[in-house]
């Protein structure tokens, strides 16, 4: 028998990035990655997807250090307000 003191409960990256976007309301690779380790985020986003979580995507681009286009996802949870 294991006590509390001994279980360890594993937090995924899903949760983690879930926890995010309730918490901060996006989410996107980089922060993923550098937040939670999550170098799969469009998986993570698709699963929440097909859990209820009504997510919207944006797709931003920018420059990056050598001026070329860099075109990248900003996921967005949408709360139901109803």
């Amino acid at each position: 028998m294991q006590t509390q003191a001994n279980t360890k409960i594993r937090t995924t990256k899903s949760n983690q990035v879930k926890t995010h976007l309730i918490e901060k309301g996006k989410i996107d690779s980089w922060t993923a990655f550098e937040l939670y380790g999550a170098t799969r985020l469009s998986a993570i986003i698709f699963n929440l997807r097909r859990r209820g979580y009504n997510i919207d995507t944006q797709t931003m681009t920018v420059k990056d250090r050598n001026n070329n286009v860099c075109n990248f996802a900003n996921y967005i949870l949408i709360l139901d307000n109803n």
